[in-house]
């Protein structure tokens, strides 16, 4: 309990709605910035198979960096303004409901909680005291797991994603155009995959998971992804295609 004779709560475990915006973040953040590394370190270093000039190199990144901080953006405004939309619709329906039928919704709760192992009063009883206290949010909680001040923003998803993209294809860009021609490829290789390693453990700190093994798997995606593409741009420079 604390001063105030509320139930305190465990600083070191998630809360409200503390869970759904690590798990947003990470999404957009982490995820947006191991595909701005990979994407645009593949495209560079696929072309640096072909060339050792700056200009194409360049382009092909600056390309590949402003294709797919929109591609990201576009593809998560749609897919947030989907979930909204769905969480909306859903939401709606159970105020709708509570309206129209109280007395079922009422009974609906109560058999909620008395299926999560309460007795048939406790569970009649919390049932009432959270109806009196916001019925909408006790059945939005309790039916959906839907908290109705935490709905998703589409814009807001859609803008951290294109910067994350964009922070991450920086460091792919820089390490390919700014050493000697000698070194820029080994050099963007390793600088591409220790970001990997980081930006993976991060993550998986960010959401409790293991950190070796989430550096261990954007490693290895990476280095094949790298790998690969410098192949191909090697076989087409030497075959003269390009």
């Amino acid at each position: 309990m604390d001063s105030a004779g509320a139930p305190a709560l465990h600083e070191n475990e998630p809360h409200q709605n503390d869970v759904a915006q690590r798990l947003n973040w990470l999404r957009a953040g982490v995820l947006g910035a191991n595909d701005g590394i990979v994407s645009v370190a593949a495209i560079v270093v696929g072309v640096a198979g072909v060339t050792t000039q700056s200009g194409p190199i360049l382009v092909a990144g600056m390309a590949g960096l402003v294709g797919g901080a929109v591609s990201m953006a576009l593809g998560e405004y749609v897919s947030v303004s989907s979930q909204k939309d769905s969480q909306q619709a859903l939401i709606e329906k159970e105020r709708l409901e509570l309206q129209e039928q109280p007395e079922e919704e009422l009974e609906e709760l109560a058999a909620i909680y008395q299926g999560k192992g309460l007795s048939v009063d406790t569970a009649l009883a919390v049932a009432r005291e959270l109806t009196a206290h916001d019925a909408l949010g006790a059945h939005l909680s309790a039916e959906l797991n839907i908290d109705e001040t935490d709905i998703v923003s589409p814009w807001n998803a859609a803008f951290a994603s294109a910067i994350a993209f964009v922070t991450g294809a920086i460091l792919p860009m820089a390490a390919i155009l700014l050493p000697p021609e000698s070194i820029r490829v080994p050099l963007t290789f390793a600088a591409v995959l220790a970001a990997l390693a980081a930006t993976g453990a991060l993550g998986a700190w960010i959401g409790g998971g293991s950190k070796l093994r989430a550096a261990a798997r954007v490693v290895a995606g990476g280095a094949l992804a790298l790998a690969a593409t410098f192949t191909i741009g090697n076989l087409l420079g030497a075959s003269g295609v390009l």
